[in-house]
Parts: structure tokens; C-alpha cells; sequence
């Protein structure tokens, strides 16, 4: 155990898969207690029996209010505290420029955005009664370049960026930290329909779909690799440890460079 993480307490939303489920084996394996969150009741229960005492599945939607709310207390009844909270869950969005539904618009901002602002909301008082702690926020790259995502997705996503930006001046002075990451194209089942559509293959259908996308995304990056679940996990946990002490209000962009091809 590398125990970068050691004591602390964790709550990562939408953990059941790819960039979340990840970052849940991370904080674990560095000393962390986390909970993880997401709808897939058989695929949370499976990953925390998996990764044993140390994490805890509940299920949980983040379309609400409620569901932001029921992780982060469950963190705090469980373990006793809370000192990190990764805003993840995300998943695609619909609708075009002059095709655009209101559903669509409330789908997506319900997902992207005020799941991140609730995370946010509810985890501050418990952070600030610890003295500090960090909250991580997963935006992306289409939130800086265009063409890098559905437009609604990219606004969304720009918007995540902005506000942990503007939250960040105000909790400074709290000891708490907001950082956002912003993903390239990360090889997970996002792009085959996100989580839910992966569920409903054979492991050995999502490993063939991995595989070929993996080939197809290296193409599309400087550097020769595709983008792994694991590369942002290791970016999660430097700016939740204390090596990431002095980073507060920062757009960590973990690419291969994939946004230099993009520039304006």
C-alpha cells in the first residue's frame, strides 16, 4: 500500500465504471476509505466486495439532489468523516444546434453540471469541519476546444470548469481545494453508449470494443497510446494528496496532447 492517501475518506460519484472505478482502486490501494456511487447496483456491489472494508457501494443517482447528497452522508456515517470528493459521474448528451429538445437540455444539465455543483454543496460542511480537504471535478477537453464532444456536452463541460474556478476563490480560505481534470479521449465504455450500455454486454465484448477503440484512439493523439481510466486516476490522486497541496482552482488537462492538434 503506497498510503498516500492513508486516513483519509473518499466519495467518488458514478464509481461503478471506467474513470470512476479506477480512481476508486487508487485511492484504496493508497489508504483511502471510499465510497463509491452509481446506478449499477450489481456492478458497485461486485467492485466493493472486490476491493474489500475499505469501500462501500451505494447506490445512487446523481440526476437528483438526493442522490449527490446520499454518498457523501453515507461517507460520513460509515467512516467518520470526509476529506475528498471526485465529481465523475458523466456520461454522453443529445441533441443538435437546431434539433435540441428541452429534455435534452435538462438530461444534460441535471448530469453534467448540477451534480457537480450539489457535490459541491454538500460536501463543504463536512470538509470544513476536518479542517480542509479537496473536491475534484471531472470536465473535459470539449469544454476547451470545439469539436471535441456534442455542443450541449461541451458547454456543459466548460461551464464545470468555470465554476470550479469561481468556487475555488471562495473555499481557499476554508483549506479546501477545487480542482477540475479535463479527460481527452479516454479509452472507456462512454463511448459505446457510457455504463449502462456496457452492462448489458459480455466481458468479452467490452474487451474487444476496448481493444479496438484503444487502436483507434492512439491515432489521434501526439503521443502513440490511447488515454487509460488509470491515467486519470493517477491525476485524481495528486491533486487529492498532499503532493497536490498547492494547486486550488486549476484545469488539469490529461490529453497525450490531443488539444495542441485542436488549437485555435
Amino acid at each position: 500500500m503506497g498510503g498516500r492517501l492513508e486516513g483519509k475518506i473518499a466519495v467518488i460519484t458514478g464509481g461503478t465504471s471506467g474513470i470512476g472505478e479506477s480512481t476508486a482502486e487508487t485511492f484504496v490501494r493508497e489508504g483511502a476509505r471510499v465510497v463509491i456511487t452509481g446506478r449499477s447496483a450489481e456492478k458497485g456491489a461486485a467492485i466493493a466486495h472486490r476491493l474489500g472494508s475499505a469501500c462501500f457501494y451505494v447506490p445512487a443517482d446523481v440526476m437528483t439532489e438526493a442522490g449527490v447528497r446520499a454518498g457523501i452522508e453515507t461517507a460520513v456515517q460509515r467512516f467518520g468523516g470526509l476529506d475528498i470528493v471526485f465529481n465523475n459521474a458523466g456520461g454522453p448528451t443529445a441533441g443538435g444546434l437546431t434539433t435540441i429538445t428541452a429534455e435534452q437540455i435538462d438530461y444534460g444539465v441535471h448530469l453534467l453540471l448540477s451534480s457537480v455543483i450539489f457535490g459541491i454543496k454538500h460536501a463543504v460542511p463536512h470538509l470544513e469541519s476536518r479542517g480542509g480537504g479537496s473536491i475534484i471535478n471531472c470536465s473535459s477537453v470539449a469544454g476547451i476546444r470545439y469539436n471535441q464532444g456534442n455542443i450541449l456536452y461541451s458547454v456543459l463541460k466548460a461551464a464545470v470548469t468555470h465554476y470550479t474556478r469561481l468556487a475555488s476563490v471562495d473555499l481557499g480560505p476554508k483549506n479546501i481545494r477545487i480542482n477540475a481534470i479535463s479527460p481527452g479521449a479516454i479509452a472507456t465504455p462512454i463511448f459505446w453508449g457510457g455504463s449502462a450500455r456496457a452492462n448489458q454486454l459480455s466481458a468479452d465484448d467490452n474487451i474487444r470494443k476496448l481493444e479496438k477503440l484503444k487502436a483507434n484512439l492512439a491515432k489521434a493523439t501526439p503521443l502513440p497510446r490511447a488515454g487509460l481510466a488509470d491515467d486519470i486516476a493517477h491525476a485524481a490522486l495528486f491533486l487529492a494528496s498532499e503532493e497536490g497541496s498547492y494547486v486550488n482552482g486549476h484545469d488539469l488537462v490529461v490529453d497525450g496532447g490531443r488539444t495542441q492538434l485542436f488549437r485555435e
